[in-house]
C-alpha cells in the first residue's frame, strides 16, 4: 500500500468509529480458540457524492442484518468494518487488498463506484474471497466481467435504463441527449439507456461527458443539451451530480420549455435534496421504496434514526438483504468452510432461494445477478406529498423475470449456452 493510500485508509477507519459500538455489541472479535468470526467490510463513499445513498448507512444496514440473524442464530459471530474509498481507484483497491490479506475480511460489500467494483471483483477471485456489490451499478458485473467470487445485488444500469427509457419513449420522448459521468458507471448507463431508446424507436442526438468526481457546474453540458433540440435529457450519473444536474436544468428552464429529464439512477436522497418543486414529475425506476409495504416501513423506522434522519435507499436495503443471505449460506455450510472458500460460499448463495422482509422471495442467477421485481415511480407534486420523504407514486410493477437483463444476453462466460 502506498503511503498516500495508507494515510487515507487510516483516516477512513477513524471516520467509522461512531458506528463501532454497534458492531461490538453485535459481534465482538473472538479470542483464540473461540468460534470463527465472519468479517464484512463495507467499502463505500463516506464523504463524496454518493455518501447519502450509501456511506455509513450501508454499514448500518449490514449491522441490522447481523442483529436480526444472530438473534435466532446466537452461535454465529459476525462484525462489520467500513472504509471510505474517496472515489479513488488506488485507495479502494488497496483497502480491499489489505482487508483480504491482513484483516481476515471475508466479504466486501457495497462499492458504489463501478470502476472500483470491477477491480475488486478480480481481486476477490484472486484471493478466493467474496464480494457482493450492492452499490455499484454497471451491468458488466454480471456480463463480460462476471466471476465465481462476486454477486450483484439490488439494481444495475440495464434494469434502471430499461424501465425509464422505454416508458419515456412511449410517452413521446423519442430524441435524447445524455450528460454522462466519464467513468465505468456513466458509460454503462449511457450505453444501456441508448440501446433501449433506439430499440423503442427513438434516437440519440449526442452526449456530453464530464470529469468525475471533480464536477459541480454542469452549465456547459446543459447548454449543449438544449442546443441539441432533444426532447429528453438523459442523466447518466448519480448522487450529488444527478441532483445538481436537475437543479441546474431547472435554472436554465429546460423543464419549462418541455424537455423531460430522465434521471436514470436517481435515489430518494437526491429527490429530497432537489425538492419537489424542481423534481416533481420525474420518472424513476427503483427496486425498493421505504413506504412500499409493511416490511419496508418497519425497516425504515429502525434505520432512519441511525443514519442522520435519512430514509433507506435501495442500496441500504440491498446491504441488509445481501448480508442476511450470506449469513444464511455461511451457517448452512459452516462458518469455517465459508471463510476458507469464497467461491464455495457464492455457490451456496446461488443454490439457496433468497427471502427477506425487504425484497421478498427471489434468487441469485448463475451469472451472479440477484433477481427480484422493480418498480416505476413518478415523483409527486408538492400538493400530493404528505410530508418529508413521501415523494413517490408507483406507476407500475416490473415482474422479477422482466426486471433484469435476460441471462442469455449478458455475455457471462460462466453461463452455459
Amino acid at each position: 500500500m502506498t503511503a498516500l493510500a495508507d494515510r487515507a485508509t487510516r483516516r477512513s477507519l477513524l471516520t467509522a468509529t461512531a458506528a463501532a459500538p454497534l458492531a461490538t455489541a453485535v459481534a465482538p472479535r473472538c479470542a483464540r480458540g473461540q468460534r470463527p468470526t465472519i468479517r464484512i467490510g463495507v467499502l463505500t463513499d463516506v464523504s463524496g457524492p454518493y455518501s447519502d445513498n450509501t456511506g455509513q448507512g450501508s454499514a448500518v444496514a449490514a449491522r441490522l442484518a447481523i442483529e436480526d440473524f444472530t438473534r435466532d442464530n446466537p452461535g454465529i459471530r459476525a462484525e462489520v468494518q467500513i472504509i471510505d474509498f474517496q472515489n479513488r481507484a488506488e485507495v479502494g483497491l488497496n483497502a480491499a487488498r489489505g482487508w483480504y490479506d491482513r484483516e481476515d475480511v471475508d466479504v466486501i460489500l457495497d462499492v458504489p463506484n463501478s470502476a472500483i467494483a470491477l477491480a475488486v471483483a478480480n481481486l476477490a477471485r484472486e484471493k478466493n474471497k467474496v464480494a457482493i456489490f450492492t452499490g455499484a451499478a454497471s451491468s458488466d458485473l454480471t456480463g463480460r466481467a462476471c466471476g465465481p467470487n462476486h454477486l450483484h445485488w439490488v439494481y444495475d444500469t440495464w434494469s434502471q435504463a430499461h424501465a425509464t427509457a422505454t416508458a419515456l419513449v412511449a410517452e413521446g420522448g423519442d430524441s435524447w441527449f445524455f450528460i454522462t459521468a466519464d467513468y465505468a458507471f456513466g458509460h454503462s448507463t449511457e450505453r444501456d439507456a441508448a440501446t433501449f431508446v433506439r430499440a423503442a424507436g427513438g434516437k440519440v442526438l449526442g452526449a456530453a461527458r464530464y470529469p468525475f468526481p471533480a464536477t459541480t457546474d454542469f452549465s456547459a453540458q446543459i447548454v449543449q443539451a438544449r442546443a441539441s433540440g432533444a426532447k429528453v435529457l438523459g442523466l447518466a450519473n448519480g448522487g450529488a451530480d444527478i441532483a445538481n444536474c436537475v437543479k441546474q436544468a431547472a435554472e436554465f428552464g429546460l423543464q419549462r420549455s418541455g424537455v423531460r429529464i430522465a434521471a436514470i439512477l436517481i435515489l430518494l436522497p437526491e429527490v429530497h435534496s432537489i425538492g419537489l418543486n424542481a423534481a416533481q414529475g420525474l420518472v424513476a425506476t427503483d427496486t425498493f421504496y421505504w413506504d412500499q409495504d409493511d416490511g419496508s416501513r418497519a425497516f425504515a423506522r429502525r434505520f432512519q434514526p441511525l443514519y442522520r434522519g435519512i430514509m433507506p435507499t435501495h442500496i441500504h436495503a440491498g446491504g441488509y438483504s445481501a448480508t442476511l443471505h450470506y449469513l444464511k449460506a455461511a451457517a448452512s455450510m459452516g462458518v469455517a468452510a465459508a471463510k476458507a472458500d469464497g467461491a464455495a460460499a457464492i455457490r451456496r448463495m446461488k443454490e439457496m432461494p433468497t427471502d427477506d422482509p425487504l425484497f421478498g422471495r427471489g434468487m441469485v442467477r448463475a451469472d451472479g445477478r440477484k433477481i427480484h421485481p422493480a418498480y416505476l415511480y413518478q415523483v409527486k407534486a408538492p400538493a400530493e406529498s404528505r410530508g418529508p420523504w413521501d415523494y413517490y407514486r408507483r406507476l407500475r410493477t416490473i415482474p422479477a423475470d422482466q426486471a433484469f437483463r435476460p441471462l442469455s444476453e449478458g455475455g457471462c462466460a460462466m453461463v452455459q449456452s
